[in-house]
């Protein structure tokens, strides 16, 4: 790899991975792969189903203060959810366990860190395997 990866804080050498303060160094380095993990459903729609109870609450019992509650909850439910971003994250494993280097919105961003990687990676084998013989 003759020109290293330096991108929003992640850095990508012949030697090592610099990402948000850890340093992996690839001769540790086993594989990397990138996970996605998407929107959470189960609090939205507890927050939102709550506010619907409480709505109908108040509206049952004619208290007013009730009904504006349960409704702030359904719109404060619907807004946990439609502000909430699918992450993604590239895993480094190595001999002590996984470890999460980088997290990004940004799955562009994310793949090309685990290309440098896997290039960094499959170029120190290669040197590895030329110095051997």
């Amino acid at each position: 790899m003759d020109t290293p990866f330096n991108e929003r804080g992640v850095s990508v050498t012949r030697n090592a991975i610099s990402a948000a303060g850890q340093v992996f160094t690839l001769r540790d380095v086993r594989d990397v792969r990138v996970i996605t993990v998407g929107k959470n459903r189960v609090v939205p729609m507890v927050i939102s189903l709550c506010g619907v109870a409480v709505a109908i609450a108040g509206g049952w019992f004619g208290t007013a203060a009730a009904l504006v509650c349960g409704a702030m909850l359904v719109v404060v439910g619907g807004l946990a959810w439609t502000t909430q971003d699918v992450t993604h994250r590239l895993i480094v494993a190595t001999a002590a366990g996984d470890r999460e280097a980088v997290s990004s919105t940004d799955a562009d961003f994310v793949a090309r860190v685990e290309r440098a990687v896997k290039d960094a990676l499959a170029a120190a084998k290669a040197q590895q395997q030329q110095q051997q013989q």
